[in-house]
Protein backbone atom coordinates (compact mmCIF):
# COMPACT_ATOMS: atom_id res chain seq x y z
CA UNK A 1 0.00 0.00 0.00
CA UNK A 2 1.35 3.36 -0.93
CA UNK A 3 2.54 5.43 2.21
CA UNK A 4 0.54 8.77 3.20
CA UNK A 5 2.40 11.37 1.23
CA UNK A 6 3.16 15.41 2.23
CA UNK A 7 2.24 15.41 -1.84
CA UNK A 8 -1.47 14.57 -0.27
CA UNK A 9 -1.92 16.62 2.52
CA UNK A 10 -5.42 18.16 3.35
CA UNK A 11 -7.08 20.08 6.01
CA UNK A 12 -10.59 19.06 7.35
CA UNK A 13 -12.33 21.48 8.78
CA UNK A 14 -14.99 19.57 11.17
CA UNK A 15 -17.84 20.54 13.39
CA UNK A 16 -18.14 18.29 16.22
CA UNK A 17 -20.29 18.25 19.36
CA UNK A 18 -18.88 20.42 22.12
CA UNK A 19 -17.59 17.96 24.40
CA UNK A 20 -14.10 17.37 26.16
CA UNK A 21 -13.46 13.76 23.92
CA UNK A 22 -14.35 15.21 20.63
CA UNK A 23 -10.43 15.84 19.50
CA UNK A 24 -9.49 12.69 20.14
CA UNK A 25 -12.62 11.30 19.08
CA UNK A 26 -11.97 12.58 15.76
CA UNK A 27 -8.37 11.86 15.47
CA UNK A 28 -8.73 8.26 16.23
CA UNK A 29 -11.42 7.79 13.42
CA UNK A 30 -9.04 9.45 11.01
CA UNK A 31 -6.15 7.77 11.96
CA UNK A 32 -7.90 4.29 11.70
CA UNK A 33 -7.94 5.10 7.78
CA UNK A 34 -4.37 5.05 7.84
CA UNK A 35 -3.92 8.87 7.56
CA UNK A 36 -0.74 10.07 8.86
CA UNK A 37 -2.06 13.33 11.27
CA UNK A 38 0.15 16.55 11.24
CA UNK A 39 -1.57 19.07 13.33
CA UNK A 40 -4.78 19.80 15.02
CA UNK A 41 -6.22 23.34 15.99
CA UNK A 42 -10.09 24.34 17.94
CA UNK A 43 -10.88 27.42 15.67
CA UNK A 44 -14.16 27.85 16.83
CA UNK A 45 -16.52 27.12 19.43
CA UNK A 46 -19.73 27.61 21.00
CA UNK A 47 -22.20 25.76 23.61
CA UNK A 48 -22.96 23.08 21.53
CA UNK A 49 -20.11 22.45 19.11
CA UNK A 50 -16.75 23.11 18.02
CA UNK A 51 -15.02 24.09 14.75
CA UNK A 52 -12.26 21.51 14.90
CA UNK A 53 -9.25 22.02 11.49
CA UNK A 54 -7.09 18.57 11.28
CA UNK A 55 -3.82 18.43 8.81
CA UNK A 56 -3.09 14.99 7.59
CA UNK A 57 -0.54 13.50 4.70
CA UNK A 58 -3.05 10.91 2.65
CA UNK A 59 -2.57 8.67 -0.39
CA UNK A 60 -4.56 10.46 -2.59
CA UNK A 61 -8.49 11.76 -3.57
CA UNK A 62 -10.14 8.04 -2.77
CA UNK A 63 -8.54 8.01 0.59
CA UNK A 64 -9.97 11.74 1.17
CA UNK A 65 -12.99 10.71 0.30
CA UNK A 66 -13.03 7.38 2.72
CA UNK A 67 -11.48 9.79 5.74
CA UNK A 68 -14.94 11.90 5.08
CA UNK A 69 -17.21 9.24 5.09
CA UNK A 70 -15.66 7.71 7.93
CA UNK A 71 -15.75 11.27 9.96
CA UNK A 72 -19.24 11.50 9.12
CA UNK A 73 -20.29 8.63 10.29
CA UNK A 74 -19.72 9.85 13.94
CA UNK A 75 -22.75 11.00 16.10
CA UNK A 76 -22.90 14.65 15.73
CA UNK A 77 -20.12 15.19 13.64
CA UNK A 78 -19.52 16.29 10.10
CA UNK A 79 -16.93 17.93 7.44
CA UNK A 80 -17.43 21.35 6.96
CA UNK A 81 -14.78 21.79 4.20
CA UNK A 82 -11.87 20.14 2.75
CA UNK A 83 -8.58 21.99 1.99
CA UNK A 84 -5.90 20.49 -0.48
CA UNK A 85 -3.14 21.83 1.29
CA UNK A 86 -1.12 21.67 -1.96
CA UNK A 87 -3.64 23.94 -3.78
CA UNK A 88 -3.97 26.33 -1.11
CA UNK A 89 0.16 27.31 -1.35
CA UNK A 90 -0.23 27.10 -5.39
CA UNK A 91 -3.40 29.89 -4.71
CA UNK A 92 -2.88 33.63 -6.85
CA UNK A 93 0.65 32.03 -7.82
CA UNK A 94 3.94 31.20 -5.86
CA UNK A 95 6.18 34.09 -7.25
CA UNK A 96 5.80 38.20 -7.30
CA UNK A 97 8.18 40.97 -7.88
CA UNK A 98 10.25 42.59 -5.14
CA UNK A 99 12.53 45.76 -5.59
CA UNK A 100 16.06 45.14 -4.31
CA UNK A 101 15.99 48.91 -3.34
CA UNK A 102 13.48 51.36 -1.64
CA UNK A 103 11.52 54.27 -2.63
CA UNK A 104 11.48 56.72 0.50
CA UNK A 105 11.11 60.20 -1.25
CA UNK A 106 11.28 61.95 -4.38
CA UNK A 107 14.95 62.21 -5.01
CA UNK A 108 14.95 58.65 -4.34
CA UNK A 109 12.87 58.62 -7.34
CA UNK A 110 14.83 60.97 -9.90
CA UNK A 111 17.68 58.55 -9.71
CA UNK A 112 15.62 54.99 -9.81
CA UNK A 113 13.50 56.55 -12.49
CA UNK A 114 13.33 59.88 -14.51
CA UNK A 115 15.40 61.65 -15.21
CA UNK A 116 18.36 60.17 -13.73
CA UNK A 117 17.43 56.45 -15.42
CA UNK A 118 17.84 58.23 -18.50
CA UNK A 119 22.17 58.33 -18.35
CA UNK A 120 21.66 54.91 -17.27
CA UNK A 121 20.52 53.77 -20.39
CA UNK A 122 22.72 55.91 -22.32
CA UNK A 123 25.74 54.18 -20.48
CA UNK A 124 23.99 50.77 -21.58
CA UNK A 125 23.52 51.55 -25.10
CA UNK A 126 27.23 52.89 -25.52
CA UNK A 127 27.88 49.36 -24.06
CA UNK A 128 25.59 46.17 -24.18
CA UNK A 129 28.00 44.78 -21.48
CA UNK A 130 27.01 47.71 -18.68
CA UNK A 131 23.77 45.61 -18.72
CA UNK A 132 25.03 43.17 -16.80
CA UNK A 133 26.36 45.52 -14.42
CA UNK A 134 23.34 48.18 -14.03
CA UNK A 135 20.23 45.87 -14.87
CA UNK A 136 18.83 42.84 -13.49
CA UNK A 137 20.48 40.70 -16.30
CA UNK A 138 23.64 40.02 -13.77
CA UNK A 139 21.26 37.70 -11.25
CA UNK A 140 18.37 36.82 -13.37
CA UNK A 141 17.39 33.39 -15.23
CA UNK A 142 14.73 32.87 -17.85
CA UNK A 143 12.79 29.45 -17.54
CA UNK A 144 11.64 28.85 -20.89
CA UNK A 145 9.07 25.84 -21.64
CA UNK A 146 6.66 25.20 -24.48
CA UNK A 147 4.72 22.54 -21.69
CA UNK A 148 5.30 19.37 -23.79
CA UNK A 149 7.38 16.92 -21.41
CA UNK A 150 6.22 18.40 -17.95
CA UNK A 151 7.24 15.87 -15.23
CA UNK A 152 5.54 12.41 -16.49
CA UNK A 153 2.91 13.87 -17.70
CA UNK A 154 3.95 14.91 -20.92
CA UNK A 155 2.48 17.20 -23.24
CA UNK A 156 -0.30 19.65 -21.24
CA UNK A 157 0.74 22.76 -22.46
CA UNK A 158 2.46 25.66 -21.38
CA UNK A 159 -0.69 27.25 -18.65
CA UNK A 160 -0.29 23.77 -17.17
CA UNK A 161 3.29 23.23 -16.91
CA UNK A 162 3.16 27.43 -15.12
CA UNK A 163 3.05 25.93 -11.69
CA UNK A 164 5.90 23.54 -12.13
CA UNK A 165 8.26 26.96 -13.49
CA UNK A 166 7.20 29.02 -10.50
CA UNK A 167 8.24 26.01 -7.99
CA UNK A 168 11.66 25.74 -10.46
CA UNK A 169 11.71 29.93 -9.82
CA UNK A 170 11.68 29.54 -6.10
CA UNK A 171 14.31 26.83 -6.11
CA UNK A 172 16.72 28.95 -7.85
CA UNK A 173 16.27 31.49 -5.27
CA UNK A 174 15.99 29.36 -2.13
CA UNK A 175 18.95 27.42 -2.94
CA UNK A 176 21.40 29.89 -5.44
CA UNK A 177 20.05 33.44 -4.96
CA UNK A 178 19.40 33.81 -8.30
CA UNK A 179 16.30 35.41 -9.47
CA UNK A 180 14.44 33.09 -12.00
CA UNK A 181 11.20 34.02 -14.15
CA UNK A 182 8.88 31.86 -15.98
CA UNK A 183 9.01 32.17 -19.62
CA UNK A 184 5.90 29.92 -20.64
CA UNK A 185 5.38 29.70 -24.95
CA UNK A 186 2.75 29.13 -26.29
CA UNK A 187 4.33 27.59 -29.54
CA UNK A 188 5.77 24.02 -30.59
CA UNK A 189 7.54 24.78 -33.40
CA UNK A 190 11.61 24.83 -33.33
CA UNK A 191 12.25 27.83 -35.02
CA UNK A 192 9.22 30.18 -33.28
CA UNK A 193 11.26 29.04 -29.93
CA UNK A 194 14.81 29.85 -30.69
CA UNK A 195 13.65 32.93 -32.24
CA UNK A 196 11.53 34.07 -29.10
CA UNK A 197 14.51 32.88 -26.74
CA UNK A 198 17.02 35.22 -28.66
CA UNK A 199 14.39 37.94 -28.52
CA UNK A 200 13.69 38.29 -24.79
CA UNK A 201 17.87 37.34 -24.19
CA UNK A 202 19.16 41.04 -23.39
CA UNK A 203 16.81 40.79 -19.88
CA UNK A 204 18.71 37.24 -18.92
CA UNK A 205 21.80 35.95 -17.76
CA UNK A 206 21.37 32.49 -18.53
CA UNK A 207 18.31 30.37 -20.08
CA UNK A 208 17.14 27.65 -18.52
CA UNK A 209 15.20 25.53 -21.22
CA UNK A 210 12.37 22.91 -19.09
CA UNK A 211 9.99 20.16 -20.21
CA UNK A 212 10.17 21.22 -23.87
CA UNK A 213 10.04 17.36 -25.40
CA UNK A 214 12.71 15.30 -27.15
CA UNK A 215 13.97 15.94 -30.22
CA UNK A 216 13.13 19.63 -30.57
CA UNK A 217 14.79 20.01 -26.87
CA UNK A 218 18.23 18.86 -28.87
CA UNK A 219 18.00 21.06 -31.68
CA UNK A 220 16.79 24.28 -29.54
CA UNK A 221 19.90 23.82 -26.86
CA UNK A 222 22.46 23.36 -29.96
CA UNK A 223 21.11 26.94 -31.75
CA UNK A 224 20.79 28.91 -28.92
CA UNK A 225 23.66 27.97 -27.65
CA UNK A 226 25.34 28.89 -30.92
CA UNK A 227 23.66 32.07 -31.38
CA UNK A 228 23.32 33.44 -27.99
CA UNK A 229 26.24 34.73 -25.41
CA UNK A 230 24.21 33.79 -22.61
CA UNK A 231 24.81 30.44 -21.25
CA UNK A 232 21.71 27.82 -21.97
CA UNK A 233 21.14 24.70 -19.77
CA UNK A 234 18.29 22.14 -20.42
CA UNK A 235 17.76 21.14 -17.13
CA UNK A 236 16.10 18.14 -17.69
CA UNK A 237 19.15 16.78 -19.70
CA UNK A 238 22.20 17.87 -17.88
CA UNK A 239 20.69 18.35 -14.56
CA UNK A 240 19.96 14.80 -14.46
CA UNK A 241 23.13 13.86 -15.90
CA UNK A 242 25.53 15.89 -13.47
CA UNK A 243 23.95 14.87 -10.21
CA UNK A 244 23.56 10.73 -11.69
CA UNK A 245 26.98 11.26 -12.22
CA UNK A 246 27.57 12.38 -8.87
CA UNK A 247 25.76 9.64 -7.46
CA UNK A 248 27.85 7.00 -9.38
CA UNK A 249 30.93 8.94 -8.66
CA UNK A 250 30.19 7.91 -5.04
CA UNK A 251 28.47 4.41 -5.66
CA UNK A 252 31.77 3.17 -6.89
CA UNK A 253 34.00 4.33 -3.95
CA UNK A 254 31.25 2.04 -1.80
CA UNK A 255 31.87 -1.04 -4.27
CA UNK A 256 35.07 -0.26 -5.02
CA UNK A 257 34.99 -0.66 -8.66
CA UNK A 258 37.07 1.93 -11.36
CA UNK A 259 34.59 4.27 -13.21
CA UNK A 260 36.91 2.72 -16.63
CA UNK A 261 35.92 -0.74 -16.02
CA UNK A 262 32.31 -1.32 -15.32
CA UNK A 263 29.84 -2.16 -17.48
CA UNK A 264 26.71 0.44 -17.76
CA UNK A 265 23.52 -0.44 -19.33
CA UNK A 266 21.08 2.94 -19.81
CA UNK A 267 17.16 2.41 -19.95
CA UNK A 268 15.92 5.48 -21.66
CA UNK A 269 17.27 7.42 -24.88
CA UNK A 270 15.40 10.43 -24.63
CA UNK A 271 16.52 13.72 -23.12
CA UNK A 272 18.22 12.67 -20.16
CA UNK A 273 18.93 9.33 -21.07
CA UNK A 274 21.05 10.98 -24.02
CA UNK A 275 22.80 13.38 -21.51
CA UNK A 276 23.82 11.15 -19.09
CA UNK A 277 25.50 8.95 -21.43
CA UNK A 278 27.63 11.90 -23.14
CA UNK A 279 28.36 13.17 -19.64
CA UNK A 280 29.61 9.55 -18.22
CA UNK A 281 32.12 8.99 -21.33
CA UNK A 282 33.66 12.28 -20.67
CA UNK A 283 33.63 11.02 -17.47
CA UNK A 284 35.84 8.21 -18.00
CA UNK A 285 33.45 5.47 -18.64
CA UNK A 286 33.85 3.22 -21.85
CA UNK A 287 31.36 0.50 -22.26
CA UNK A 288 27.82 1.70 -22.56
CA UNK A 289 24.87 -0.22 -23.93
CA UNK A 290 21.78 2.11 -24.47
CA UNK A 291 18.20 1.08 -24.39
CA UNK A 292 15.28 2.08 -25.97
CA UNK A 293 11.17 0.58 -26.23
CA UNK A 294 12.94 -1.56 -28.85
CA UNK A 295 15.81 -3.11 -27.23
CA UNK A 296 19.47 -2.24 -27.30
CA UNK A 297 20.97 0.47 -29.85
CA UNK A 298 23.08 -1.79 -31.77
CA UNK A 299 26.46 -0.17 -33.00
CA UNK A 300 26.20 1.39 -36.53
CA UNK A 301 22.62 1.34 -36.89
CA UNK A 302 20.74 3.93 -38.38
CA UNK A 303 18.14 6.25 -36.84
CA UNK A 304 15.80 8.99 -38.10
CA UNK A 305 16.81 11.25 -35.09
CA UNK A 306 20.61 12.59 -34.85
CA UNK A 307 20.71 11.90 -31.13
CA UNK A 308 19.89 8.19 -31.50
CA UNK A 309 22.73 8.05 -34.62
CA UNK A 310 25.23 9.93 -31.93
CA UNK A 311 24.67 7.01 -29.40
CA UNK A 312 25.04 4.50 -32.67
CA UNK A 313 27.97 5.46 -33.18
CA UNK A 314 29.23 6.07 -30.08
CA UNK A 315 28.20 3.19 -27.64
CA UNK A 316 27.96 -0.48 -27.17
CA UNK A 317 31.34 -1.27 -28.65
CA UNK A 318 30.81 -4.63 -28.02
CA UNK A 319 28.29 -5.41 -30.76
CA UNK A 320 25.64 -6.34 -28.52
CA UNK A 321 21.83 -7.06 -29.94
CA UNK A 322 19.15 -7.82 -27.88
CA UNK A 323 16.81 -6.54 -25.35
CA UNK A 324 16.99 -4.88 -21.89
CA UNK A 325 16.93 -7.14 -19.69
CA UNK A 326 19.17 -9.61 -21.77
CA UNK A 327 21.34 -6.71 -21.54
CA UNK A 328 21.66 -6.15 -17.93
CA UNK A 329 22.92 -9.93 -17.53
CA UNK A 330 26.45 -9.17 -16.29
CA UNK A 331 26.27 -5.34 -15.86
CA UNK A 332 27.61 -3.46 -13.32
CA UNK A 333 25.40 -0.32 -13.14
CA UNK A 334 21.88 -0.03 -14.39
CA UNK A 335 20.74 3.47 -14.94
CA UNK A 336 16.92 4.21 -15.61
CA UNK A 337 15.27 7.35 -17.16
CA UNK A 338 12.31 5.58 -18.94
CA UNK A 339 9.66 3.60 -17.41
CA UNK A 340 8.01 1.69 -14.65
CA UNK A 341 8.24 -1.71 -13.83
CA UNK A 342 10.82 -2.87 -17.01
CA UNK A 343 13.01 -4.83 -14.88
CA UNK A 344 12.23 -7.32 -11.44
CA UNK A 345 14.45 -8.77 -8.68
CA UNK A 346 15.39 -11.33 -11.44
CA UNK A 347 17.06 -9.17 -13.45
CA UNK A 348 19.02 -7.17 -10.66
CA UNK A 349 20.28 -10.52 -9.54
CA UNK A 350 21.65 -11.39 -13.11
CA UNK A 351 23.68 -7.91 -13.06
CA UNK A 352 27.49 -8.33 -11.73
CA UNK A 353 28.55 -8.69 -8.09
CA UNK A 354 28.12 -5.70 -6.29
CA UNK A 355 25.52 -3.96 -8.54
CA UNK A 356 24.54 -0.56 -8.61
CA UNK A 357 21.07 0.37 -9.57
CA UNK A 358 19.95 3.51 -10.44
CA UNK A 359 15.67 3.17 -10.91
CA UNK A 360 14.59 6.76 -11.51
CA UNK A 361 11.56 6.99 -13.20
CA UNK A 362 9.09 8.69 -11.32
CA UNK A 363 7.12 8.20 -9.52
CA UNK A 364 7.11 4.74 -10.38
CA UNK A 365 10.65 3.29 -10.81
CA UNK A 366 11.63 0.97 -13.41
CA UNK A 367 12.06 -1.70 -10.59
CA UNK A 368 10.91 -2.16 -6.97
CA UNK A 369 13.78 -0.47 -5.58
CA UNK A 370 13.12 -2.91 -2.64
CA UNK A 371 13.15 -5.87 -4.48
CA UNK A 372 16.00 -3.86 -6.23
CA UNK A 373 18.32 -4.26 -2.87
CA UNK A 374 17.96 -7.41 -2.01
CA UNK A 375 20.35 -8.15 -4.85
CA UNK A 376 22.07 -5.10 -5.57
CA UNK A 377 25.02 -3.57 -3.44
CA UNK A 378 23.81 0.00 -4.13
CA UNK A 379 20.19 1.39 -5.17
CA UNK A 380 19.11 4.91 -5.72
CA UNK A 381 15.81 6.63 -7.31
CA UNK A 382 14.11 9.70 -7.88
CA UNK A 383 11.80 9.58 -4.89
CA UNK A 384 12.02 11.13 -1.90
CA UNK A 385 10.81 8.38 -0.02
CA UNK A 386 13.75 6.14 -0.84
CA UNK A 387 17.45 6.82 0.48
CA UNK A 388 19.88 8.28 -2.53
CA UNK A 389 17.17 10.56 -3.80
CA UNK A 390 18.77 11.20 -7.31
CA UNK A 391 17.12 15.20 -7.41
CA UNK A 392 18.28 17.86 -9.97
CA UNK A 393 17.53 20.41 -7.17
CA UNK A 394 21.30 19.95 -6.12
CA UNK A 395 22.47 20.97 -9.56
CA UNK A 396 20.95 24.11 -10.90
CA UNK A 397 20.80 26.48 -8.52
CA UNK A 398 24.53 26.19 -7.49
CA UNK A 399 25.48 25.47 -11.60
CA UNK A 400 23.46 29.02 -12.77
CA UNK A 401 25.11 30.78 -9.37
CA UNK A 402 28.56 29.93 -10.69
CA UNK A 403 27.73 30.80 -14.09
CA UNK A 404 26.41 34.08 -13.46
CA UNK A 405 29.34 34.74 -10.56
CA UNK A 406 31.65 34.01 -13.56
CA UNK A 407 29.69 36.38 -16.08
CA UNK A 408 29.83 33.00 -18.18
CA UNK A 409 28.72 32.85 -21.96
CA UNK A 410 28.69 28.85 -22.61
CA UNK A 411 28.56 25.91 -21.08
CA UNK A 412 31.02 23.03 -21.60
CA UNK A 413 31.48 19.74 -20.38
CA UNK A 414 33.88 20.48 -17.85
CA UNK A 415 32.00 22.33 -16.14
CA UNK A 416 29.16 19.97 -15.70
CA UNK A 417 31.68 17.33 -14.52
CA UNK A 418 33.56 19.85 -12.29
CA UNK A 419 29.89 20.54 -10.42
CA UNK A 420 29.24 16.19 -10.11
CA UNK A 421 32.72 16.20 -8.78
CA UNK A 422 31.42 18.96 -6.35
CA UNK A 423 28.41 17.03 -5.34
CA UNK A 424 29.84 14.09 -4.86
CA UNK A 425 32.99 15.77 -3.03
CA UNK A 426 30.62 17.02 -0.04
CA UNK A 427 30.17 13.45 1.39
CA UNK A 428 33.16 12.82 3.14
CA UNK A 429 34.38 9.14 3.45
CA UNK A 430 33.30 8.76 6.80
CA UNK A 431 29.62 9.63 5.66
CA UNK A 432 29.84 7.76 2.82
CA UNK A 433 27.61 4.31 2.54
CA UNK A 434 25.39 2.29 0.52
CA UNK A 435 22.15 4.23 1.90
CA UNK A 436 24.18 7.79 1.71
CA UNK A 437 25.74 8.63 -1.75
CA UNK A 438 24.32 12.58 -2.09
CA UNK A 439 23.79 14.94 -0.04
CA UNK A 440 20.18 16.50 1.05
CA UNK A 441 18.98 19.32 -0.93
CA UNK A 442 19.33 21.35 2.32
CA UNK A 443 22.91 20.30 2.83
CA UNK A 444 24.67 24.20 3.44
CA UNK A 445 27.58 22.61 1.48
CA UNK A 446 26.61 21.83 -2.02
CA UNK A 447 25.87 25.43 -3.09
CA UNK A 448 29.00 27.00 -2.35
CA UNK A 449 30.94 23.77 -3.39
CA UNK A 450 28.88 23.71 -6.66
CA UNK A 451 29.02 27.34 -7.65
CA UNK A 452 32.77 27.42 -6.95
CA UNK A 453 33.52 24.51 -9.10
CA UNK A 454 31.52 25.90 -12.27
CA UNK A 455 33.11 29.30 -11.59
CA UNK A 456 36.43 28.31 -11.59
CA UNK A 457 35.95 25.84 -14.96
CA UNK A 458 33.92 28.58 -16.20
CA UNK A 459 37.10 31.07 -16.23
CA UNK A 460 39.45 28.16 -17.06
CA UNK A 461 37.17 27.77 -20.51
CA UNK A 462 37.84 31.57 -21.86
CA UNK A 463 33.76 31.61 -21.91
CA UNK A 464 33.65 34.65 -19.61
CA UNK A 465 33.54 38.27 -20.22
CA UNK A 466 35.27 39.68 -17.30
CA UNK A 467 33.17 42.83 -16.51
CA UNK A 468 34.80 44.36 -13.32
CA UNK A 469 31.37 44.91 -11.39
CA UNK A 470 32.93 46.50 -8.87
CA UNK A 471 34.89 48.75 -11.06
CA UNK A 472 34.72 52.89 -11.46
CA UNK A 473 30.77 53.90 -11.79
CA UNK A 474 30.23 55.22 -15.25
CA UNK A 475 28.95 58.30 -15.65
CA UNK A 476 26.88 59.20 -19.22
CA UNK A 477 25.11 62.55 -19.86
CA UNK A 478 21.69 62.94 -20.24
Amino acid sequence: MVAPSPGYSITFRVETPASFSASSDLTAAIGETGAAITGLDVVGSGDNSMIIDVSANTRGLRHVEKIREKVNSLAGTRVRRISDRTFVIHNRGKLEISPRIELRNREDLSRAYTPGVARVCLAIAEDKDNARRFTMKANTVAVVTDGTAVLGLGDIGPEAALPVMEGKAILFKKFGNVDAWPVALDTRDTEEIISICKALAPAYGGINLEDISAPRCFEIERRLREELDIPVFHDDQHGTAIVTLAALVNALKVVKKDISDVRVVVSGVGAAGYAIIRLLMASGVRNILAAGRNGVIERGSTHADEHRNWLANNTNEEGFSGSLKEAVVGADVFIGVSAPNVLDGEDIQNMNKDAIVFAMANPDPEVDPEVASEYAAVVATGRSDFPNQINNVLVFPGFFRGLLDAQATGVTDEMMVAAADAIAGTITDSELNPGFLIPSVFDPRVLPAVSKAVEEAARKSGLVKNIDMDGDVITAEG
